[in-house]
Order: structure tokens, then C-alpha cells, then sequence
């Protein structure tokens, strides 16, 4: 199969957690309505994004995965015959939380999950407080539609993450995020950091020939002192845009991707080839000293 339909789901949360589950179920019908084969969902799209303060009660919205969301996805994943990436709050033990990543095939299956391996710790993104960073490694999932890796949101940020994950033989890669605006930066500094964020992500695909789709959650959160920006995206294999989302408003859109044109942009700009491999060892230490 060489070109794929891709569903995006950017849509705004509340406070309720049943609400938000029936919300995306309803968005992953329209979208398969239209065509959509993989439907990617936002992060941590049950809830508010609740990392802005450190709340011990927050822990209540987290669950096993597979567990109750999971379940309910894949009876509509075999029901629509699409498949589903959803990014839950996952309660691993007691006391032992993950932001983590549930793939669904076409089938209803559960394949497995991804745990998110960077985690921030900033003003109003307080995620060390609440997950613990992952331990299964960088992950690929084979489904009915192509071979999709997966990484999450502060993932987004690092070269190493998306590398490996497309040396693992990724057709496609997804990044289901949460990021937006302090509502009172001036609207320079908005344009600096979604162009920064944007940016980073289409280097991936650059970089390693491969499409990226990054789905962004939308609306005002935190009594209106954030604004999620929205603007999802996907590229094609060489970093172009194929649909951009705006920033003030949920959308639900169909993108066809061409998975042939990875094998096009590796013989024609063949990044991949020409790395020397031999030379990378440093990049595994903290800080090269000249000592």
C-alpha cells in the first residue's frame, strides 16, 4: 500500500473525562466518514491538560492501559476499520504514572503502547510531577495501513527521539501533543515559538525521509491564562506541508499521504546513506569537556 488517508483530530477538552472520550469517539466517526484509515488523537485528549500545577487529585484521571479508553477505541476501531493512536494517562502501579501512547489496528486490536521518554518541567507544564519517563524504548506498530512510530509532545523536540524511531523502519511517524501560548506574550514571541515548534518537526521528516503528523489540542485552558494553539500538521517525506491547522479552531480533517515517496527522497537526497555512523558515539554523553 503506498499512500495512506490520515485522519487529525484537534479539538478542544473540559473538566469531564466521559465527555471528552464520547467527544473523540464522535471525531474519530466523522473523520472515518471520510475516508480516514489512521486517525490520530491529541495528547491526553480525556482531560484538561492538567500538568499546569501540581495536584495530587489530578492522579485520579489516570488508568490502566489496556484498560477502560482502550477498550472502548477498539470496538470503534474494529467497528470504522481505522486505525487509532490515542495518548492516555496511564497508571502503571501505585504510584507509578506514564504519558502514554495506545495504538489500535483496524481490527480493534491493541498492538501496545509507547511511554513518553522526555518529559518537561516548565512553568505550567509541571510533567515530571506526574509521569515517570518511559522504559519501553523508542517503538514501531505494525498496522493494517503501514509501519507507524510513535513519540509524544516534548519528544517532539529531539533528533535522537525521531531518528531512531525511523531507523526502526518507520513508514510514518505521529506525535500526539499538548502545547500552547501564555495568553499574555505578545504576539512576536507566539509567532517565534510555533514557527520554532513547526519547524523542529518538519526537520524530522527532512532528515529521515519519512512523513510526520503532528495533532495538537486547541481552545483556552488554565482560567484563560493558556491558549492551546492548535496548528497540526503533516508532512510528506521531504518536509512539505500537506495540511495545516488554524489556531483558534477544532478541526477534523483527511490527509493522503504517499509512503513511496520515502523511498524517492532516500535515493535523491540520501541523508540516511551518507551518515557516519562511526563518528556518533559522543552524542551518547551529557557534554563533550574539552578534558
Amino acid at each position: 500500500m503506498s499512500k495512506v488517508k490520515i485522519g487529525t483530530v484537534q479539538m478542544s477538552c473540559v473538566k469531564d473525562k466521559q465527555e471528552n472520550l464520547n467527544k473523540a469517539i464522535e471525531k474519530i466517526k466523522e473523520v472515518a466518514a471520510k475516508g480516514a484509515e489512521i486517525v490520530c488523537l491529541q495528547e491526553l485528549f480525556t482531560s484538561l491538560y492538567f500538568c499546569d500545577v501540581e495536584d495530587y487529585n489530578n492522579f485520579d484521571l489516570a488508568e490502566a492501559i489496556p484498560g477502560p479508553s482502550t477498550d472502548a477505541l477498539s470496538a470503534v476501531a474494529k467497528e470504522l476499520g481505522v486505525v487509532i493512536i490515542a495518548s492516555l494517562f496511564e497508571k502503571r502501579a501505585q504510584g507509578l504514572y506514564h504519558n502514554t501512547t495506545a495504538v489500535i489496528d483496524a481490527d480493534g486490536t491493541y498492538l501496545g503502547k509507547y511511554r513518553k521518554m522526555h518529559i518537561p518541567d516548565d512553568p505550567a507544564f509541571y510533567e515530571k510531577f506526574y509521569f515517570t519517563p518511559g522504559d519501553l524504548g523508542y517503538k514501531n506498530f505494525n498496522t493494517k495501513f503501514g509501519r507507524i512510530g510513535v513519540l509524544i509532545c516534548w519528544d517532539q523536540w529531539y533528533p535522537e527521539a525521531s531518528r531512531i524511531t525511523a531507523l526502526m523502519g518507520a513508514d510514518i511517524m505521529f506525535y500526539p501533543t499538548a502545547i500552547g501560548w501564555a495568553t499574555d506574550q505578545d504576539e512576536e514571541t507566539n509567532q517565534d515559538q510555533y514557527n520554532a515548534w513547526q519547524t523542529i518537526q518538519r526537520s524530522h521528516a527532512v532528515a529521515n525521509g519519512v512523513p510526520v503528523v503532528s495533532v495538537n489540542r486547541v481552545g483556552f485552558e488554565q482560567d484563560g491564562a493558556m491558549k492551546f494553539w492548535g496548528g497540526s500538521f503533516v508532512t510528506n517525506a521531504q518536509g512539505k506541508l500537506l495540511y495545516l491547522a488554524s489556531h483558534d479552531k477544532e478541526e477534523v480533517v483527511v490527509t493522503e499521504v504517499d509512503l513511496a515517496q520515502t523511498d524517492y527522497m532516500r535515493k535523491h537526497w540520501p541523508f540516511l546513506r551518507d551518515r557516519r555512523i562511526e563518528t556518533y558515539s559522543p552524542i551518547t554523553k551529557r557534554f563533550i569537556d574539552e578534558e
